[in-house]
């Protein structure tokens, strides 16, 4: 049984041989196959899942465990994350957001969209030593961020205080984004930050499916839909080789 669903988006249509019913040829989401999703994932289980997933030390959970305690007292002051989420912290936050890491064991600079209250950027950092820029807009977020990253020793993270599109791009080994934009919004704003080989890695709700099937004959690549292990109604869209209809249209030509 896979995990997930993938598939290859090229002129919205399908590779030949591929039939959705319609007939057509093109393009339509299936549904995600019934996967071994961890659901009502207590905190011992999820800092257990660290330690036997990724083989997390006691060392590093315990900075992952004070960055908690940053961000719940912080939350004191500004709405950073949901009351309802404090009393399953570590299954909803941290490993919501350390269940990207197996998605793209690839080494190089990540670039977190959105990061809000550290999620994922923040828990990435304390897990991975590669250099990762954060980008926040919000003037009391980015504050926040700079605290915990400096009382967390994170010397390789550095962080983009304002909108992505005032940033200079460079070639990011992965973009994540999690509640930044939706795909069709995400994909023009962050695509100069990509080459062939980035790894896209965006946490969504049940909208995963839809969101790909937007982009469909606009933006082409390989997407896979990854069942979230914290919920089983949300899933992450994992994407790899994206290019614009427009760039891929001028490649083409210039091959002529």
């Amino acid at each position: 049984m896979q995990s997930g669903t993938q598939h290859e988006l090229a002129n919205g249509r399908m590779p030949d041989g591929y039939d959705d019913g319609c007939g057509d040829g093109s393009w339509k989401a299936p549904p995600i196959e019934p996967s071994p999703v961890v659901t009502g994932m207590t905190e011992e289980e999820a800092q257990r899942w660290l330690g036997d997933v990724l083989g997390v030390s006691r060392e590093t959970l315990d900075r992952l465990d004070r960055f908690r305690a940053m961000v719940i007292a912080e939350n004191a002051r500004q709405n950073l994350i949901s009351a309802a989420t404090i009393p399953h912290f570590w299954a909803r936050h941290i490993v919501d957001s350390a269940q990207l890491l197996p998605l793209a064991p690839v080494p190089g600079h990540w670039i977190d969209l959105g990061t809000g209250a550290g999620f994922p950027g923040i828990v990435v950092a304390i897990l991975r030593e590669g250099p990762i820029t954060l980008v926040e807009s919000r003037r009391k977020r980015v504050d926040f961020l700079a605290e915990s990253v400096k009382a967390l020793g994170l010397s390789h993270v550095t962080i983009h205080g304002g909108r992505l599109e005032t940033l200079k791009p460079q070639p990011c080994s992965v973009i994540s984004a999690r509640a930044f934009a939706p795909l069709h919004r995400l994909l023009p704003l962050a695509h100069s930050f990509s080459t062939a080989e980035t790894v896209w890695l965006l946490p969504k709700g049940r909208s995963a499916r839809e969101e790909v099937e937007s982009v469909t004959g606009l933006w082409h690549g390989v997407f896979h839909v990854e069942p979230s292990i914290t919920d089983g109604e949300a899933a992450i869209i994992v994407a790899r080789d994206i290019r614009s209809h427009q760039s891929r249209q001028e490649a083409k030509k210039g091959r002529t």
